[in-house]
């Protein structure tokens, strides 16, 4: 993806208000043998870009008057409560040095998978993204969680994860990605009518 920006002169509080006002948001790039730059985006073609889950974790072409350089967005800051990005914060990357960045998990199959079709259990996504190191050229935008064989009471690992060529998970500790249980609800439910049927078929026999 490719983001637009201009090279920042002004800064404070007033530069960074007046930026805003005029309809742009205030950033920096840094990272890399090059100095930080304070750089100014057009708010609202970032304001849309931040919608899309690749913005988080790709490799961004970042275009500062004209040079394009390899970057990924670190940090961003949103007002309370208005739809305004307050400001962005951008980190060089190099394609020989190998990146710590979070991505999201992608949860497939859950549909056919024992727990669910099976015995209607609830499958809990217990983490959502996970720390990944990899070189840029490896960066995947997500990795998947393959539920196609999770029953209920079992779950998904991190050693269970296929994780892409090039990739490893940040974590040593075999961290919990996903859970199958069955509703408390739906236990409950279930109980009496267990209870039911013995009572049942003793007093058919009599």
């Amino acid at each position: 993806m490719k983001v637009i920006a201009f090279v920042r002169k002004e800064q404070g509080t007033g530069a960074s208000r007046r930026l805003r006002n005029a309809g742009q948001t205030p950033g920096i790039v840094y990272g890399g043998s090059d100095a930080p730059v304070n750089i100014s985006l057009d708010h609202n073609a970032l304001y849309h870009a931040l919608k899309k889950e690749t913005f988080h974790s790709s490799i961004l072409d970042l275009e500062i008057d004209g040079k394009v350089q390899k970057v990924l967005l670190r940090d961003f800051q949103v007002h309370a409560y208005k739809q305004l990005v307050l400001h962005a914060d951008f980190q060089r990357v190099d394609a020989k040095q190998a990146i710590h960045v979070k991505v999201p998990l992608h949860f497939i199959n859950a549909e056919i998978a024992p727990a669910v079709k099976l015995s209607g259990a609830i499958i809990s996504h217990v983490l959502t993204e996970l720390d990944i190191s990899c070189l840029p050229g490896d960066l995947p935008e997500f990795v998947e969680v393959d539920l196609t064989n999770i029953e209920v009471g079992h779950s998904i690992h991190l050693a269970d994860l296929k994780l892409p060529k090039g990739v490893s998970a940040v974590s040593q500790e075999n961290l919990t990605i996903a859970t199958a249980s069955i509703p408390a609800g739906k236990v409950e439910a279930d109980a009496p009518a267990a209870e039911a049927a013995p009572a049942a078929d003793a007093a058919d026999k009599k």
